[in-house]
C-alpha cells in the first residue's frame, strides 16, 4: 500500500464537510490519473458500438468523434448503447486501479479515519445530451434530488460512507452539474418515494428548504458527499457528454449498505496485509456474487 506524503486537505476543508456534509476539493488530483478510466471506456463504447453495428441498430461508428461526443452520438441511434455501461460489468482495470490512488485514500481518512474500505456501490455514468436522448430513458438521465442512504439498507445509517462524485473532463451547469444542499445531512435519512422513470427520490413534503449549492467541476476536482446530503442533477443542455464516476467507500468494519456485495479493504494502517489491490480477484468476487443471485440493489422507498 502507498500512502500519500501529506495530508491533501486543510484543516478548514475537513471543518467545511463536518459542518456541511459536502466539500468540493478543487484540483485534489492530477488530470491524469483519469488517463487509464478514459482509455479503458473508449475501448468499451467501441466494442459496444461494433455490436450494435452487427445487430443492426445503428449505422454509424463514428469513430472519429472525440470521447466527450461520441457516446452522445451513438445514444441518438440506440439508446441500447449503455446497456451493461457501468463499473459492474465493465470490471475496468484502471478504474480498480484508481480506487488505491494514495491522495483520494489519505483525503478520505481525513474525514473518515484511517481504516478504509471501498464500497460495493460504484458507477460509471454518461450523462448524454438532452437532445441526443431517447424519450424512453431521459428521465434515467436527469437525476431527482435524493440522498444515497435511499439505496442502502437502514442499518447502514450509522455507518461513515463518503462518496466521491468526480469528473472525467468538465461538469459544467449547462452540462448539468450537481446541485447539493449543504448542511441537510443533519436531518438524517429523509423518506424517499418510487420515482417513475428513474428509481427514489426524497418526498416532496420532506425536501429541506435550503438553497441549492451548484457544483460546476473540472477533470481533477473531487466532491465528497456525507450519505444523508441531499443532490441531484438537471438535463444536459450542452452539445458533448458528462461523463463521471461514483463511488463509495466506507469505514472498514462498518455496514456498507449491502453486506451481501463485494467490499474491499484499500487503505489500513492497524492491518497493512488486509489491503486488496489484485483487479482479478476484486472480478471474481462480483462474478460469484452475481451468480449466487446477490446482484440485487436496495431502493428505501414508503408508500408515495
Amino acid at each position: 500500500m502507498t500512502l500519500a506524503t501529506h495530508a491533501p486537505l486543510s484543516a478548514n476543508q475537513c471543518d467545511v464537510f463536518a459542518q456541511e456534509g459536502v466539500l468540493l476539493a478543487r484540483a485534489l488530483l492530477d488530470p491524469s490519473a483519469l488517463t487509464g478510466i478514459k482509455q479503458d471506456l473508449t475501448a468499451a463504447i467501441d466494442r459496444r458500438a461494433r455490436q450494435l453495428l452487427a445487430a443492426g441498430a445503428i449505422t454509424d461508428l463514428h469513430q472519429d468523434a472525440p470521447f466527450a461526443q461520441r457516446y452522445g452520438l451513438l445514444m441518438a441511434q440506440s439508446p441500447a448503447i449503455q446497456d451493461g455501461f457501468d463499473v459492474v460489468p465493465l470490471y475496468g482495470r484502471a478504474l480498480f486501479a484508481f480506487f488505491h490512488h494514495p491522495v483520494l485514500l489519505e483525503a478520505l481518512s481525513q474525514l473518515i479515519g484511517p481504516e478504509l474500505s471501498l464500497n460495493p456501490i460504484h458507477h460509471i455514468r454518461a450523462k448524454p445530451p438532452q437532445a441526443q436522448t431517447a424519450e424512453s430513458v431521459k428521465g434515467y438521465f436527469s437525476v431527482p434530488w435524493h440522498q444515497d442512504s435511499g439505496v442502502t439498507v437502514a442499518e447502514a445509517d450509522a455507518s461513515q460512507i463518503i462518496t466521491v462524485w468526480l469528473p472525467l473532463e468538465d461538469a459544467t451547469e449547462e452540462m448539468g452539474c450537481l446541485q447539493v444542499l449543504p448542511g441537510a445531512h443533519r436531518l438524517g435519512h429523509l423518506t424517499h418515494v418510487a420515482t417513475p422513470g428513474y428509481g427514489t427520490s426524497i418526498r416532496a413534503e420532506d425536501m429541506p428548504r435550503i438553497t441549492p449549492r451548484r457544483m460546476p467541476m473540472v477533470a481533477g476536482d473531487v466532491l465528497f458527499m456525507h450519505r444523508h446530503c441531499p443532490h441531484h442533477s438537471t438535463p444536459n443542455r450542452s452539445s458533448v457528454c458528462r461523463w463521471s464516476l461514483d463511488c463509495r467507500f466506507h469505514a472498514t468494519g462498518d455496514n456498507s449498505g449491502r453486506p451481501w456485495q463485494p467490499e474491499v479493504p484499500v487503505r489500513s494502517l492497524a492491518d497493512p496485509a488486509s489491503v486488496r489491490a489484485d483487479h482479478s480477484a476484486w472480478v471474481a468476487s462480483w462474478q460469484a456474487c452475481l451468480e449466487r443471485g446477490d446482484g440485487r440493489t436496495v431502493h428505501r422507498v414508503a408508500a408515495s
